[in-house]
Order: structure tokens, then sequence, then C-alpha cells
């Protein structure tokens, strides 16, 4: 690793009393203090104060501090808005039989599937992730057709109801045939690198893109490379990847990204991925984090199988929440949105009465 990165570090509850001592994230609700500066394998922290002193002449750096700190420009999508001024969440609804939390549940139901997406969007989803295609480790692959038959009735019935629906897939032909049903969003966890098609697809609709990092996006998404720094690499994957998408003909600001938790990553690498999640926002896009009820929390947790994961979704999603995600995709929608509000709610206090 040669090249520079900056992850913010030393966050405070208020910018109060300390003028051209912190920098605001990402146009968000956070502060922060310091950079912790990861070069040559070594790592310093710079206080923002300092930052043009000792990083001004940088030219990466001074890209990477002008991305932190940029304002998220929301996402117009026809009648609905989606802001990235505070963290959101994107509800997780499959229609699988074979997913590894709630598989089977809304499978050949399109009707039932449309109203517990509904009801999602009633208990504060800002948007909707549906999926018809599992991607956990060792799933079966889903044939173009079928996964199209499951989505497609499903995305008619909530654009209908007026719900933001983003498309969870990897094949071109849901993808159009999902946003030609009144999908706002393309969300591919091979970051458009599975089907050949899908880079001029969502190129030439016009649709906010999703791109997950994936170790082996050909393959699933689930190899197990050997990182020296996984939050940099993860990075790195991501920036080339944007710039890749956007050379491609897609709006670089009608682009997020997404870091991968649990594909391709150990527990520890997990950990320090989510600890190092304020980097990615030198990216200069929103960040969705989907941790919901994952691997890693069973394995904190005395093997606690999927059905008994809460505690630690919601803990991983205010940690995403504090290192300022914009968009945090779970399964238990009333309960994160509950927690999402009392930490709105004590920043909102911090931030006016010190």
């Amino acid at each position: 690793m040669t090249s520079l990165h900056l992850r913010p570090i030393q966050f405070v509850d208020t910018p109060i009393g300390h003028d051209g001592r912190v920098a605001r994230l990402a146009g968000g609700l956070q502060w922060f203090a310091a950079y912790e500066v990861r070069e040559g394998g070594g790592r310093r922290v710079v206080p923002v104060a300092d930052f043009a002193a000792e990083l001004g002449g940088d030219a990466r750096a001074a890209r990477l501090h002008a991305a932190i700190t940029a304002p998220r420009a929301p996402l117009v999508l026809g009648t609905r808005t989606l802001r990235f001024d505070q963290p959101q969440v994107a509800a997780i609804l499959n229609v699988t039989p074979d997913s590894f939390s709630d598989g089977g549940r809304h499978h050949d139901d399109p009707g039932e599937a449309a109203a517990s997406g509904v009801a999602m969007a009633a208990a504060g989803a800002a948007l909707i992730d549906l999926g018809g295609e599992s991607t956990r480790p060792g799933a079966t692959t889903v044939w173009e057709g079928d996964e199209t038959r499951r989505v497609v009735p499903v995305v008619e019935r909530l654009a209908r109801a007026g719900t933001l629906v983003s498309i969870d897939t990897r094949k071109a032909g849901v993808m159009e045939a999902a946003l030609g049903a009144g999908a706002g969003i393309v969300n591919d966890v091979s970051a458009l690198l599975w089907d050949d098609r899908a880079l001029e697809v969502v190129a030439k609709s016009g649709a906010p893109v999703i791109l997950m990092h994936s170790p082996d996006p050909e393959k699933g998404g689930h190899g197990r490379p050997a990182y020296r720094d996984v939050v940099t690499e993860v990075f790195d994957w991501l920036e080339a990847r944007i710039a890749a998408v956007a050379a491609a003909g897609v709006d670089r600001a009608r682009i997020l990204v997404d870091p991968g938790i649990g594909f391709g990553k150990s527990l520890v690498e997990n950990l320090a991925l989510v600890n190092g999640l304020a980097m990615l926002h030198g990216l200069g896009c929103p960040i969705m984090l989907g941790a919901s009820r994952k691997r890693m929390i069973g394995a904190l947790s005395n093997e606690a199988p999927v059905t008994e994961r809460l505690g630690g979704s919601v803990a991983l999603a205010l940690k995403g929440a504090e290192l300022g995600a914009q968009l945090i995709r779970v399964h238990d929608v009333a309960e994160t949105v509950q927690a999402l509000r009392i930490w709105r709610g004590l920043r909102d206090q911090a931030l006016v009465g010190g």
C-alpha cells in the first residue's frame, strides 16, 4: 500500500466552540476533529486544524478531504426524494425460497410481499430493497426469467402505492424489467460485473446504482482473498469501480457504495471494515451499510441463530449512523427506525444545547 488514505476520527457531539478545529462529515449530522492518515503502511493522526499545513500541498489528500466534507445531493426519483443528510433505513424484502434470513416468507405471493413492503415503508423505511435471488454462500443461481417473474409483480404493486423501490439483482434483464415496472434504483452485489450488459442497462436508464464491494463478483462474491488492510483495499476497489462506471456513462452523483459486509471477509475483517467505514466517505458517494442479521453477529453472540440477531443488527446500524452511513439496510425496520430516531434526537439536542 503506497497511496494515501484519510479516515475521519475523533468525532464530537457539536461543532459549537470548535471553530476551525472540526469538519462536517458529508453534510450530515457528524463532526470530526482529526484524520487518521494511512500511507506507505504507516499511520499517523493529523488534526483538522492542521490539515492545510500538513497535507494541504498533497493533491490526493486535498481531493479526499473535499469529498469527505462535501454534502451528498439528494436523489429525486419521480415524486420521491431520497435524502442523504441523515441516516435512512432501506428495508430488505426478499421474494426467494432460500434467502439466509427470510427465505420463503414471501415466495410466490406478490400481493402479500407488496403489502409487507408498504408496511415497512409506513414503519419508516425510506427505500424497499427487493430481491428475487439469494446471494448467501452456496445459493443456487436463479434463471433470469424466474427472477423477473418473482420481482416484477411486486415492483408494480409497490410503485402504484408510491413506495420507492431498489431492485437487488446482478442480472441485466431483471434490472430492465424492474426499472420498467417502476423501480427507481439498481442495487448490484457484483458492482455491475456479473452480467456483461448490466453496466449498459444502468447507463442507458439513468437510474442510480449501488455498487457493492465483491472480491470475486463473477463467482458470487464469497471468495477469500488475503487482505493486508481490508479498509484501504475495499476503498481502492470501489474507487476504481466508480471510475469505470462513471466513464461508461453513469452520472457519478447517482452512484452509491456498499462495503460488502460478509462477502469474502472474515469476522476480523468485517469488524475492521465497520470500524473504518468513515474512510469510504472519501469516495464522494453515499454509503449503504448492510450488516443486518449477518454471520458476524452470531459469531460474537454464542452462535445466535439468524432469527435472534436483532440486538446485534441494531448495534451495527447505530455504529453505521455514528460513522455517517446514509443508508442502513435492515430486516427489522420498526426497531431500527426507532433506534435511529433516538440517535437523531440525541444528535439534535447536542447540536442545540452543546
